[in-house]
């Protein structure tokens, strides 16, 4: 579990139970940064056998989120809630990790300067080659990224590398929006590809 995941869990972990459905439902209306998509609701408001606990949602912010934006995101709401403790504790344990990672990694201050490319340009290649469940993820896009023709496109190809390359022949006509899209379809499908690629 990466330390950023980890300051997010034990903030998760301080909650009561009522807090923690509080939290979740705050979650679904918290204001986004502009090229960020929402956690699916339906998982985070069921309250029955098979709702979002607290792990899995550490592990869904930082997989939609990634570590920093997430733990942003999760202090957000916690102040909003009023638990500015709790959410004070979550900044102090991030400044740590990042304190730690600037310092285990100085090589990476040179690409900071870059803008950081979307997740699905930075691992395309690897995309192409790793995604199984490319129909499903075709699914959760088509109307909404990807026309009939498109899609249907996709669909014609007998390989999943093939299709996945057919995808990406759309993707210079994508905006951020669609590229998030696309992550979120593949967090859906693939989620422990998503997390393998992310961590690497």
């Amino acid at each position: 579990m990466g330390s950023g995941r980890e300051a997010i869990l034990e903030a998760l972990e301080d909650l009561t139970e009522e807090d923690f459905k509080k939290f979740k439902l705050k979650l679904l209306s918290v204001p986004l940064r502009e090229g960020y998509g929402r956690i699916p609701g339906g998982r985070l408001r069921a309250q029955e056998k098979g709702c979002m606990d607290r792990l899995d949602l550490a592990d869904k912010l930082v997989s939609f989120y990634l570590e920093e934006y997430g733990a942003e995101l999760t202090a957000t709401v916690l102040r909003d809630m009023g638990l500015q403790e709790t959410a004070r504790q979550l900044q102090e344990r991030m400044q740590k990790c990042m304190q730690k990672g600037s310092a285990a990694a100085p090589a990476r201050t040179k690409q900071a300067a870059k803008p950081a490319l979307h997740f699905v340009d930075q691992h395309r290649a690897a995309l192409i080659a790793r995604v199984t469940h490319v129909d499903g993820v075709l699914d959760e896009l088509h109307g909404k990224v990807l026309t009939e023709e498109q899609y249907q496109a996709v669909r014609a190809e007998t390989t999943n590398p093939n299709k996945m390359r057919k995808l990406f022949s759309f993707a210079p006509a994508w905006d951020a929006n669609c590229k998030e899209l696309l992550l979120q379809a593949l967090q859906e499908q693939q989620p422990y590809l998503v997390d393998d690629l992310q961590r690497s």
